[in-house]
């Protein structure tokens, strides 16, 4: 029965109030796994693993070390974390090995760099079983103090491949860049993850779309990152691979959308240099 429908199973899950921090019994013999990819977090590794053990209850965190060469997984592991390593870089190859790897009835996705609140996890985890939804997305909304966890360049970024998907897929998911989720059983091992790199969390917002996927979002908390962690993510080439996921997904999902938007820029292009033409014979 390893294939029953994960919204199915969530429905005879203890429901508590999501206003107070659950208790042992919260979540009762449910396998909630967290998955942390890592490269080089020795400066926030250990907080997030903490804050995850804090707050939910039986978690199993899997902290995945994609080619460190400082303590992340030394750190992670004294923390009680379970390490295992991807030495293929790129995040969508340490996702894709991880959703094949971990057998659990409710996943969790969070970066290690402790930009997410990890302390917010159990509000995604009550809201997939709410509802019951197979994908539930973090919406990022800044703390007060972050002046460095959304840059400028980043922000309009996301805002102009949110709108991108939107008018493409007819949906706004609200926050298609997020790292941090929340899934079902059933969405993870359905996921054909092919991303290599920063654009699995594009892979997941589309499939979720394309698929019709049953989802929600809940707003978290996020701020700048700790001293002595870096940002991995480059502004325009990984930007740039995002942008090309997308219109290729677009082609293969919908394809009478894409090719019509390809035939009316062909058609704007040939005005554009028939128009001085034509009005010259004119």
């Amino acid at each position: 029965m390893a294939d029953i429908d994960a919204r199915t199973e969530v429905r005879d899950l203890h429901q508590h109030d999501r206003r107070t921090q659950p208790d042992q019994g919260a979540y009762g013999n449910y396998r909630i796994a967290a998955i942390v990819p890592c490269h080089n977090e020795e400066a926030a590794i250990g907080q997030v693993v903490r804050d995850l053990h804090a707050s939910v209850p039986g978690v199993r965190v899997y902290v995945y070390d994609n080619r460190s060469t400082d303590r992340t997984s030394e750190i992670a592991a004294s923390e009680g974390a379970i390490v295992r390593y991807e030495n293929t870089k790129g995040k969508g190859n340490v996702v894709r090995r991880a959703f094949a790897d971990i057998d659990a009835d409710i996943y969790l996705l969070i970066d290690g760099d402790d930009t997410y609140d990890a302390l917010m996890a159990p509000q995604l985890i009550d809201a997939l079983i709410a509802g019951p939804y197979d994908h539930v997305l973090g919406v990022r909304e800044p703390d007060e103090s972050a002046d460095q966890a959304y840059r400028p360049n980043h922000e309009m970024g996301n805002r102009l491949l949110n709108r991108i998907v939107e008018r493409v897929f007819g949906q706004n998911m609200g926050d298609m860049l997020s790292g941090y989720r929340a899934f079902s059983r059933r969405f993870v091992k359905s996921f054909p993850a092919v991303s290599r790199e920063f654009e699995i969390e594009t892979e997941l917002t589309v499939h979720c779309l394309a698929l019709r996927v049953p989802s929600t979002s809940v707003t978290v908390g996020f701020r700048d990152r700790p001293e002595g962690s870096e940002s991995k993510l480059r502004t325009y080439r990984d930007g740039s691979k995002i942008l090309g996921l997308i219109l290729n997904l677009a082609r293969h999902e919908r394809p009478m959308a894409f090719y019509g938007l390809v035939s009316a820029l062909m058609v704007l292009a040939s005005l554009a240099v028939a128009t001085p033409v034509l009005v010259d014979l004119a």
